[in-house]
């Protein structure tokens, strides 16, 4: 423990994932002392479509996280997307302009922005799980449940949906389970064009949501689905979809007949509500889906993870007062995330209907310019 002038730390960040350790690799790229703590020993895996959107890789670029050091990165340089009627449109991505979208198993990239992290200067703390925070002598007072505890100016929470930190506060919402759900599973021995293709059907029974298979190296992929949660859809449902989906043709056909799913399947829920999230309290900023930070049409989250986490350590870089702070990160969450989130809001009551989805896609397909845009913008 800290004197009562200078606290242990200038932040800690309780959770390891892109989140946290984009904030603290930028803290401690600023000169400010900085710990992050997770419960988990790295490399560990986690529940993830594994996909990397244009946003990622340029969040990637701005802390300075160089692609190479992530053994299962695989660019993409195209998609295959199908419509709820059957008809399949390829989408190429731009070329010659840098990576647009990307896969990396989340064993691999967390481990390797971890590595990051600690190479500029943080301090990781694996296998150390969080009790609770209290205030003392201007100090926000972090205690693990080893016994040992550490004080800081400031914290940031990025430990998930259900935050550890979050509950401390008497903040968490009892019985949240998220806008999304999804389920994932690796197969091996692809053989199919989903070795190297990365494929999005839009199922009539998925919408808006939607299936997926990312390539991933040695003839694997990530394959799994994506939906709204909603009333009408039942564990039954979901647990009957995912066994179904992998019998249909298109499906098997992309996959190969001799694929082979590796363990077991995965699922998981998504948190999809920057809007009314309580993004801050005292000095704690929330981000990852400790905020809902996930995109609200796609499922998408680990690009708005790395966004949120920057957004942090740079409202912490430049504020004095933990209200200075908040209001700093608040601003930069209205400026980057809120209108995208209600674009997609608007986007995904559309796209809810079947005819909708069959006419986006038919526009696509007009020409090369709309497939290569279209391919484009759902990628950034």
């Amino acid at each position: 423990m800290s004197s009562a002038t200078q606290p242990d730390f200038h932040t800690v960040i309780v959770g390891a994932g892109p989140s946290g350790t984009a904030a603290a690799t930028l803290l401690a790229q600023a000169g400010k002392s900085v710990c992050v703590v997770d419960k988990a020993t790295f490399p560990r895996d986690k529940c993830c479509g594994d996909g990397l959107t244009t946003l990622a890789l340029r969040e990637l670029e701005k802390i300075g996280f160089v692609p190479s050091t992530v053994a299962s990165w695989k660019t993409i340089q195209n998609a295959r997307l199908r419509s709820p009627s059957g008809r399949v449109v390829e989408v190429p991505l731009p070329s010659g302009q840098g990576q647009y979208a990307a896969v990396a198993t989340r064993l691999d990239l967390d481990a390797a922005l971890v590595d990051h992290a600690r190479n500029a200067g943080a301090v990781i703390r694996e296998n150390c799980e969080f009790l609770n925070i209290t205030a003392e002598n201007n100090f926000a007072v972090i205690s693990f449940t080893d016994g040992t505890s550490v004080t800081a100016q400031h914290v940031i929470a990025a430990d998930g949906m259900w935050s550890p930190v979050r509950k401390s506060l008497g903040l968490l919402e009892e019985g949240y389970l998220g806008e999304w759900h999804a389920f994932r599973q690796y197969i091996g021995n692809v053989t199919g064009s989903s070795a190297t293709q990365l494929h999005v059907w839009f199922e009539k029974d998925l919408l808006p949501g939607y299936a997926w298979s990312f390539p991933l190296p040695g003839n694997r992929a990530n394959f799994g689905y994506g939906i709204l949660r909603t009333s009408e859809r039942s564990t039954k449902f979901m647990n009957d979809t995912w066994r179904d989906l992998l019998t249909r043709p298109h499906i098997r056909e992309a996959l190969g007949p001799d694929n082979v799913p590796e363990d077991r399947h995965t699922a998981w829920p998504i948190p999809a509500r920057i809007d009314t999230a309580i993004r801050s309290s005292g000095r704690v900023l929330f981000i990852g889906d400790a905020v809902c930070a996930t995109d609200t049409l796609t499922g998408e989250g680990i690009g708005q993870a790395l966004e949120t986490g920057i957004a942090a350590a740079e409202s912490i870089d430049t504020g004095n007062s933990p209200h200075e702070v908040r209001s700093y990160y608040s601003r930069a969450i209205d400026k980057t995330l809120l209108a995208d989130h209600r674009m997609s809001v608007v986007l995904s009551a559309i796209l809810a209907r079947p005819f909708f989805a069959r006419l986006v896609l038919a526009v696509v397909d007009t020409n090369n310019w709309t497939r290569t845009n279209f391919a484009r913008w759902m990628f950034e």
